[in-house]
């Protein structure tokens, strides 16, 4: 009998692409997302593995027992992979709505599987490079700074309640992932933890978008500072240069179901490092269409500072086996996508 997973955000960017790769990989899925609309989407997007699928609505996740039904399954749940946000950026009115809804909705989640699903044996936890880095540190230093999972972002929880929004999402990450951690430490469940850690996410989407203003974060950066832009405008400043495909991180995730080395393991999974002016290159040089849109800056030259930090892949490739796509397919098949969603637009 095939295992089932849990999977929390099923309809969103990467969770679209995991549970493409759960449903190929021949896992049964329930997805959890916060509405009806939302799985009818799904079932209409993944229509051909119709008998693998079924879902959970969870309007809340930080509601008191939220997961307490969704978790309580036949067959039992083998594992779960939770990597759903509990809100979304535009709508945070003070960082407190960062952090406090991310941590009760991990733990929330945690506490629902140890009393409720004591079949499953591995959660698979997606946390963010924004748990990882120093972003006040210096980009750049001599020697470069490369930053592995023993490294925590230090930032404090009363920094990131007094600092930027930016501050207090990065620090939602950060103490999240860490009340994940205790979790397991403190309440000794019967399932070992894995936590996945990723910088920027960048590809193609799985699932439809029917008009560009509905593009995530991420691309949608992209689309508005390289694809919809001008040739003679300036190159976008360089953001967090570090990246990995959306479909290689889907990958990581089914693997890490899987092997049994990865139980208790917090592994980064990023690709490499690009600069702007390298994206912007691999746009025009792969898409006729964005000769005139895509900015030309100065082709083939770095506009990442000598000595950029980056952040080792080698636990990803030891312990996942994780191949990472070129940067030519990422933003090829990025940029393309972008120009048909436009058209439908």
């Amino acid at each position: 009998m095939a295992q089932k997973v849990l999977l929390t955000g099923a309809n969103g960017f990467l969770g679209s692409h995991i549970l493409l790769e759960l449903l190929k990989s021949g896992f049964n899925v329930r997805s959890v997302v916060r509405s009806q609309a939302k799985v009818s989407q799904i079932k209409q997007d993944f229509s051909t593995y119709t008998s693998q699928m079924d879902f959970a609505i969870v309007p809340d996740m930080t509601a008191p027992n939220a997961f307490d039904s969704a978790v309580q399954s036949t067959p039992p749940l083998t594992a779960v992979i939770h990597q759903a946000s509990p809100f979304f950026f535009a709508n945070i009115t003070s960082n407190a709505d960062f952090l406090d809804p991310a941590i009760q909705g991990t733990t929330a989640l945690l506490h629902s599987i140890k009393s409720h699903a004591p079949s499953v044996k591995r959660v698979i936890y997606t946390s963010s490079c924004a748990a990882v880095l120093d972003f006040d540190a210096p980009v750049a230093s001599n020697p470069a700074k490369t930053y592995t999972a023993e490294d925590w972002n230090p930032i404090t929880y009363a920094q990131a309640l007094s600092g930027t929004k930016a501050h207090g999402y990065r620090a939602s990450k950060k103490f999240a992932e860490l009340a994940a951690w205790n979790f397991v430490k403190e309440e000794k469940p019967a399932f070992d933890l894995v936590s996945i850690n990723p910088p920027m996410i960048w590809g193609p989407a799985a699932h439809t978008i029917k008009n560009i203003a509905d593009v995530g974060e991420s691309n949608a950066r992209i689309y508005q500072q390289f694809v919809n832009s001008k040739k003679d405008a300036a190159v976008p400043a360089n953001g967090l240069h570090l990246y990995v495909d959306v479909r290689d991180l889907a990958v990581a995730h089914v693997k890490a179901l899987t092997e049994p080395k990865a139980g208790g393991e917090r592994i980064i999974v990023c690709a490499r490092a690009i600069s702007s002016q390298r994206i912007c290159d691999v746009l025009r040089k792969n898409i006729p269409e964005l000769e005139e849109r895509t900015p030309v800056g100065k082709p083939g030259t770095n506009s990442l500072p000598e000595g950029a930090f980056g952040a080792s892949n080698e636990k990803a490739k030891r312990i996942l086996g994780c191949v990472f796509r070129s940067e030519e397919e990422t933003f090829a098949d990025m940029g393309k996508q972008l120009l048909e969603i436009e058209a439908r637009s």
